[in-house]
């Protein structure tokens, strides 16, 4: 059985430690930290589950709702 973790808290965690070492650590000038925090995971050799993905999640749900729309002609919900 593989272990899992929250990825925020290992990037917690490592913001932590450099702050205990007296960096300012940053995570993305400004906007979302999701593509910064990702590669910092994955310089760790951190692989988030897609189900925690919240770019594929939202990609999943954008999918789903054109589907609606073109079968079903649904209007997509509003923010989809």
């Amino acid at each position: 059985m593989e272990e899992t973790y929250n990825p925020w808290s290992v990037v917690n965690l490592v913001f932590h430690h450099l702050a205990a070492q007296g960096l300012h650590p940053v995570l993305g000038d400004a906007g979302d930290p999701g593509p910064p925090a990702a590669q910092l995971l994955s310089a760790l050799g951190i692989r988030p589950a897609v189900e925690g993905d919240r770019q594929i999640v939202n990609q999943v749900r954008r999918e789903l709702a054109d589907l609606r729309a073109a079968a079903f002609g649904e209007d997509p919900a509003p923010g989809e």
